[in-house]
């Protein structure tokens, strides 16, 4: 019996998302002074799009037919390659990172909260709304 639909199993991909995203963020700060590192970045429509092939149910009949899940460990993490902020081809911008990891934050919130009103009114449910 599913009591919210997909809701919760939309939810905990956007926390999967969040936490992709927060690790990239991580890597980027941690990796500031390191001499040509380029600074990576995580797509929500990549990360969206695996998503959606990883959940559609489909057998492949010949060996010539497409996969239909994706081979990466990493969906939607991709590298600014051509992006130098310094002398020393460093491609990551302290600044900009730090908005994103406070946007994440943001989002990372929101979708918790979310999660926690969905348990609070199953807990309310069951309790029989006492």
């Amino acid at each position: 019996m599913n009591l919210f639909g997909s809701t919760i199993t939309q939810l905990e991909r956007g926390l999967d998302y969040s936490a992709t995203k927060g690790k990239t963020i991580s890597q980027n700060i941690a990796n500031i002074d390191t001499p040509n590192y380029k600074a990576k970045n995580v797509s929500f429509k990549e990360v969206f799009s695996d998503v959606q092939a990883n959940s559609l149910k489909a057998y492949k009949t010949d060996q010539r037919h497409i996969n239909f899940k994706s081979s990466t460990t990493h969906p939607g993490v991709f590298n600014y390659s051509n992006l130098r902020y310094r002398q020393d081809g460093n491609g990551v911008d302290m600044d900009k990172e730090q908005a994103d990891l406070a946007a994440n934050q943001i989002y990372y919130n929101a979708v918790v909260d979310r999660i926690n009103g969905k348990f609070n009114t199953l807990q309310n449910v069951i309790k029989g709304g006492r």
